[in-house]
């Protein structure tokens, strides 16, 4: 890097958060009045007819935001499908062996996926979602993919045909977040009841589904593949 431009940008680092820090914006003091913050939560748990705002905002006032990031997912899943798909299986796999550890792993997945079970159908009404509830089945499905043979877990990959039912999860939570965006309203249901919140508790699940098994695929792959998570 040459010296004029090693400066210019060393002068840029120095003065951007000094501009943060001596200029605040305006804006800012206003998003964090209580009052506007408890007017737009009310709003939001109203128009979503459910008490979790954080799954109200996700799958009702940025559904469109949240297509793209379940397409997202599912493009980088292809993606490790993609870049592995000339290399050789690894010869060494490694797993825990020994007694404890395969008990205290299966018991945490067993745990991991009761939690995953619960924040997929109760995500809407308790702190929770879609996503959480994903990433604790895929944490739960790593827990035993650590401590069991890479051929069973393959073999019921397949026997259940999870790579298809992660695509039809992905197009089924395409489809009902367009009628969703479109103006095609679910019955909402009474606030606070687990058959609330129109589409949301149908996408949650959805989505869940979707990563869970997205991320089944990805550990398998890489077991087999790198021998290691």
């Amino acid at each position: 890097m040459k010296g004029p431009m090693k400066w210019l940008y060393i002068t840029a680092g120095i003065a951007l958060p000094i501009k943060i820090l001596l200029f605040s914006d305006s804006s800012a003091s206003v998003a964090a009045d209580p009052l506007m913050i408890t007017t737009a939560f009310k709003t939001i748990v109203q128009e979503s007819h459910i008490p979790n705002a954080v799954s109200g905002i996700i799958f009702r006032n940025r559904l469109y935001d949240t297509i793209f990031e379940v397409v997202v997912f599912t493009i980088a899943i292809m993606g490790v499908r993609f870049l592995l798909a000339n290399e050789r299986p690894t010869e060494t796999v490694y797993q825990f062996t020994d007694y404890p550890s395969v008990v205290l792993a299966r018991l945490g997945a067993t745990i991991a996926a009761l939690v995953s079970v619960e924040l997929a159908i109760r995500g809407h009404l308790s702190p929770g979602g879609g996503f959480a509830a994903g990433v604790a089945g895929g944490t739960a499905i790593g827990l035993v993919a650590i401590t069991s043979s890479v051929d069973w877990m393959e073999a019921i990959y397949q026997r259940w045909h999870a790579s298809a039912w992660e695509k039809i999860s992905v197009l089924v939570f395409i489809v009902l977040a367009v009628l969703s965006l479109v103006g095609v309203d679910f019955p909402s249901g009474e606030l606070g009841t687990l058959l609330s919140g129109g589409w949301i508790p149908l996408l949650n699940s959805l989505v869940a589904i979707k990563v869970a098994l997205g991320s089944w695929a990805a550990i398998l792959m890489f077991i087999r593949y790198r021998g290691l998570l």
